[in-house]
């Protein structure tokens, strides 16, 4: 029995109103993770004689260092995500373009995968941040209490 290979692949569809809304969403998460990110900063500031104490420091450099580097990501983002969102025209104009459809959808594939990382990466800083700054102010009860 011969058997064909068949060359034709099923490519996933996506239907562009749900492809709208979760790139409004997208974007509604990382604006709510930079106003995260002003707090955040503003946390350090508060703290940053105790996050400077040399027991500390290094942990504390690394974690300030990359919520810098994350800031930066999410500027980059929503650009890459209103860009995104802009061209979602190809989607629904009602004119067959394979090609460009087809790498719409590529894009927001990858945009999908940028996000789930970008928002488990900003998750385990974040963590971090309140883990240091609670045994922080953990410390410093103690010294009120032993004073």
């Amino acid at each position: 029995m011969n058997i064909k290979n068949n060359t034709h692949r099923y490519i996933e569809w996506i239907d562009p109103d749900e492809m709208h809304r979760v790139t409004v969403l997208w974007l509604s998460e990382v604006k709510f993770m930079r106003d995260e990110q002003m707090f955040l900063n503003n946390l350090i500031k508060h703290y940053t004689v105790q996050l400077v104490d040399s027991k500390i420091f290094g942990k504390s450099k690394e974690i300030v260092s990359k919520l810098t580097d994350l800031e930066k990501e999410a500027i980059s983002l929503m650009k890459k995500i209103q860009a995104h969102e802009n061209k979602l025209e190809i989607m629904i104009d009602d004119i067959d373009q394979l090609e460009l459809e087809k790498a719409y959808r590529d894009t927001h594939r990858e945009l999908t995968g940028t996000m789930d990382r970008y928002k488990e990466e900003y998750m385990q800083i974040k963590t971090r941040l309140f883990d240091l700054v609670s045994n922080v102010l953990k410390k410093e009860k103690q010294k009120r209490l032993l004073n």
